[in-house]
């Protein structure tokens, strides 16, 4: 009888980031700003990099991918939370809700597996400089991009097909600027005791296999590192690789603070923050991390916008 009188959920209202109606215009042009600098940054990269035959290598082909997933991982929530801070109609239906939520995983575990990849490239350049050309060939690069690709569509897939079974009743509002994993849980009517296990186990795995494969890889590095007998070498190394590990670390860091922990309702307004570093600041970041520290992509760059002025 209770069940009965349940009335379901077709539509969520997304709150935002404030429910305070003077400080939208404001949080608008913010945002705007760092989603069309996300963009356009991300896109010069991929731009420059396609454009230059001197960078076609695995390393640049790698943050190429990067960058081209950090523009659909930006555009996944970023348009829509603008849109709803210029309306006064903040609804997104169910269907949406779950494309925005398969959109979010794959591209999350997208950047988790690129990132690992990057590490393991770099694991070869530094510590096994010889074989590089031989190991790192196009074809095991195409397949690993590929073959990441295909695993996390087949494991966004299945947290979509589980979350879509769940009853949603009551209340319908979403206390986020997008439809995340932890407060659609808060309005489930239904069991989600198993799924918040397979949250921490299925979800551990591929979240942190990437991450612990790629502190492994970096173990060897800077052990190898550390080997070498010229300061100018190491300094060049490490140089190399801090790019990199910036970005794993400013990303993994906010994966892990927002989803592997018990998904309280107190803790609800400190994920709205944390979503926006690793949704918005982190794509914006990314392009400004690699070409700043590497002159290699500075010179594409330069080399894009004199063709572009011409």
């Amino acid at each position: 009888m209770e069940r009965n009188n349940r009335t379901s959920v077709t539509s969520f209202i997304l709150l935002g980031l404030s429910d305070r109606a003077d400080l939208q215009n404001g949080l608008f042009v913010l945002f705007l700003a760092m989603y069309v600098t996300a963009l356009m940054g991300n896109a010069l990269i991929v731009t420059a990099i396609t454009m230059d035959q001197h960078l076609h290598t695995p390393m640049y082909f790698f943050i190429c991918n990067l960058s081209f997933v950090d523009i659909c991982f930006t555009s996944v929530t970023v348009p829509k939370m603008l849109q709803n801070m210029l309306s006064k109609v903040r609804i997104i239906s169910l269907p949406g809700c779950m494309a925005q939520l398969y959109s979010l995983f794959c591209t999350a575990s997208m950047e988790c597996f690129l990132l690992a990849v990057m590490g393991f490239d770099r694991y070869v350049a530094i510590c096994n400089p010889l074989r590089y050309t031989s190991v790192m060939t196009t074809n095991l690069c195409t397949a690993l991009v590929a073959g990441s690709w295909l695993f996390t569509s087949m494991h966004s897939l299945l947290h979509i097909c589980i979350v879509s079974s769940f009853e949603f009743c009551a209340s319908n509002l979403i206390r986020n600027f997008f439809c995340d994993l932890p407060p659609l849980l808060k309005l489930t009517c239904s069991d989600t005791t198993a799924y918040e296990w397979l949250v921490f186990t299925e979800g551990s795995f591929v979240t942190m296999s990437p991450f612990v494969f790629t502190v492994i890889s970096y173990i060897f590095i800077i052990s190898r590192i550390l080997k070498l007998n010229s300061a100018e070498g190491r300094h060049k190394a490490f140089s190399t690789c801090s790019s990199h590990l910036t970005v794993v670390t400013l990303f993994f860091g906010t994966i892990f603070f927002n989803y592997f922990r018990p998904f309280s309702v107190e803790t609800l307004d400190q994920e709205r923050v944390v979503t926006v570093v690793y949704t918005i600041l982190t794509p914006m970041l990314n392009p400004f991390i690699y070409s700043l520290r590497n002159n290699d992509v500075k010179g594409a760059l330069k080399k894009l916008i004199s063709r572009t002025s011409i």
